[in-house]
């Protein structure tokens, strides 16, 4: 055993020790006892604790892999946050003011994937150990919406009625207006019996829809999220906002940074999360590379009563940009790229005329990077907002508006 003191916090929120060495789960300015393996250390013990460490909320913490900063302050995570944001904008040498951080509440999470196995005794589900695969049960999870965290129960009944003991299933359980919407991954090929199976939970548990793999086997009420005044079946397993908070916090920085905006191009725009309460005050196009999704969108907004006209459109945005001449007529721009970030678009964005940007990110790396290109491009930056919708976790979203000032 040796004796190590902990630095900083690692992107993954390990802490960091001279060599430099990784010790899960702990805080800067603690020392420690561990065993040297390569760069990792084990056998952790703390000798000398930070002031930040608490008590973690969750009895699951320690072996469960779902969370990795429990054991830390609200506060303490909330400022390593927003230092993790300083340092990715520093380091394009962009200097502009970080605002408050607006953290989602303990069991907000509408979403989650568990791993799910089908056991002798019955079935288990949950999430994988730290660095294992082993399945880590979680009944009292301090995370997951309380319906989400029920939806256990129709996990683990697909996994044993419809699972293998050989493999493991992903599920992925979504809180919906009707109910959970389950989707099924990893599982065996369909067939006449597995679908009869499998539309016997839909009855048993009062399931909203059930998808396996790409094919939706039943749906018994329409999987509904609300966006604005307009009610969309997003397709099976696709992409929402983790929480209804951190959603409403993201739409409210993007109504404002808008404005009276009466021409707005939506980029990425998913099944229309932004898109459709936006619509309410300008006309928008939308653009997303996911057919299913647009559909989605576009069936959502026909159905809507006081939306402005919405222009759906399938698009990759990585492969086949908007030119600058495309975007002459928007007042306003929104981008929601996924982590790997928008390089080509916003190059051309840059070139642009567009007066205003609202760019939400979950990378701060890559929201870096392309805000240097924008500002390069003429536009200044105003505050930066930093919204935690991935409470106890390294994940981060990040809000700010541009504005490209005519002459």
């Amino acid at each position: 055993m040796e004796e190590f003191q902990i630095k900083r916090l690692g992107h993954l929120g390990e802490g960091i020790a001279d060599g430099p060495v990784y010790a899960p789960l702990t805080l800067p300015g603690e020392t420690i006892t561990a065993t040297r393996n390569g760069d990792k250390l084990t056998d952790i013990r703390i000798v000398t604790p930070s002031a930040d460490r608490v008590k973690p909320p969750c009895r699951h913490f320690k072996s469960c892999g779902g969370c990795l900063l429990q054991h830390a302050s609200d506060s303490f995570v909330e400022k390593w946050k927003v230092n993790v944001v300083e340092t990715a904008l520093k380091a394009q040498e962009i200097d502009t003011n970080i605002a408050q951080i607006e953290t989602s509440p303990v069991n907000s999470r509408r979403r989650a994937t568990l791993s799910v196995r089908r056991t002798k005794k019955g079935a288990s589900s949950g999430f994988h150990a730290r660095g294992s695969d082993v399945i880590v049960e979680i009944p009292d999870c301090k995370l997951l919406d309380p319906l989400v965290l029920a939806g256990r129960e129709v996990a683990e009944d697909i996994a044993i009625g419809c699972g293998s003991r050989k493999g493991e299933l992903s599920v992925t359980i979504t809180k919906s207006l009707n109910g959970l919407d389950i989707h099924v991954s990893g599982g065996k090929p369909i067939d006449g019996q597995l679908r009869i199976d499998l539309s016997a939970m839909i009855a048993k548990h009062n399931l909203a829809r059930l998808a396996w793999d790409d094919e939706v086997i039943a749906e018994a009420h329409p999987a509904y999220q609300q966006f604005g005044n307009a009610r969309v079946v997003p397709p099976a397993g696709a992409f929402l906002q983790a929480t209804q908070e951190g959603e409403a916090s993201l739409l409210k920085l993007i109504q404002n940074a808008v404005g009276n905006a009466k021409s707005i191009a939506d980029m990425f725009a998913g099944s229309g999360t932004f898109t459709l309460p936006m619509a309410e005050l300008g006309e928008i196009r939308a653009f997303e590379n996911d057919p299913d999704m647009i559909e989605a969108l576009d069936k959502g907004w026909r159905l809507a009563k006081g939306l402005k006209k919405i222009s759906a459109e399938v698009r990759d945005l990585f492969r086949n940009p908007l030119m600058p001449e495309d975007m002459l007529k928007f007042d306003a721009v929104v981008l929601d790229p996924p982590r790997a970030g928008a390089r080509a678009q916003v190059e051309q964005l840059a070139a642009s005329s567009v007066p205003v940007v609202a760019f939400v990110s979950c990378n701060p790396v890559t929201f870096a990077r392309d805000a240097k290109m924008l500002i390069d491009g003429g536009y200044s930056i105003g505050d930066v907002h930093v919204v935690d919708q991935f409470r106890w976790s390294p994940h981060i979203e990040v809000f700010a508006k541009f504005e490209k000032h005519a002459g």
